[in-house]
């Protein structure tokens, strides 16, 4: 679950940002010229929404990177991360995919898989994992990250918080401006948005942003059973048959 933790809260800041943004250059003054312009707002909504998911889902792979304190194995040191690379190489041969950027981060027993592109993603696992676990725990691991990498699934992600982000998006403003116009009623010199509207759409932002993330990381956790099974093919019948997946739902589902 780190991938999606670290994709979701990049998604709230990016869509913060572009809120502020969009509120310094005016766009919300135009949505509400003449009354709320709902088409416009569902128009605006879409740009920022998916906006939003598409930015954190380019910058996915940077970010864990950045966060984690991923160091890439270029050139392996030693014979731990000269298998390591030989495992992702054949698993994601087996996949059809193209071979990630393969890392190590310092931390407890975990792995992940992030990156906007199944050919160019990146498999990180965790010093913890490495010294805890055996060459056919860690392999098992490894073929649940290629497998969401196979699968698409940050692609999948991205649609559903874009779709997420929309209905945040569209929902503040019309509650902002429903707040708004109570606040400022019989106001005549009521031209644009006031403080009500700017201050309830934040607030919004923020609050509808978190039920978002947890609608989302739903989906995630769906999306971790189909990977489950998308290793067990990755690994052959023998790794059903030894339960070496076992791990794999101790340490990828965390």
């Amino acid at each position: 679950m780190k991938r999606i933790f670290l994709f979701v809260v990049t998604n709230l800041a990016v869509v913060l940002v572009l809120g502020i943004v969009a509120n310094l250059l005016g766009v919300n003054r135009f949505l509400t010229s003449n009354g709320l312009n709902l088409g416009a707002l569902l128009g605006f909504a879409l740009i920022m929404g998916f906006g939003g998911a598409i930015i954190s889902l380019l910058m996915s792979k940077w970010i864990a990177k950045m966060s984690s304190g991923v160091k890439v194995i270029d050139q392996p040191a030693n014979a731990d991360e000269a298998w390591i690379v030989d495992t992702v190489r054949k698993l994601a041969d087996k996949a059809g995919i193209g071979m990630p950027e393969v890392g190590i981060f310092p931390g407890d027993p975990n792995a992940f898989a992030t990156g906007a592109f199944r050919d160019s993603a990146l498999v990180a696992v965790s010093t913890g994992l490495l010294q805890n676990m055996t060459h056919e725990e860690i392999e098992a691991v490894l073929a649940h990250e290629v497998a969401h990498i196979a699968n698409g699934d940050m692609v999948t992600m991205t649609l559903i918080q874009g779709v997420m982000n929309t209905f945040v998006v569209f929902i503040s403003r019309v509650v902002g401006y429903a707040v708004d116009s109570f606040l400022r009623k019989g106001d005549s010199e009521n031209s644009g948005p006031g403080i009500g509207y700017y201050v309830t759409t934040i607030v919004m932002d923020i609050l509808l942003g978190v039920l978002a993330a947890i609608i989302v990381a739903w989906f995630s956790r769906q999306r971790e059973f189909r990977a489950d099974a998308s290793a067990v093919q990755l690994m052959g019948p023998q790794a059903a048959h030894d339960q070496r997946l076992g791990p794999l739902g101790r340490c990828a589902h965390r």
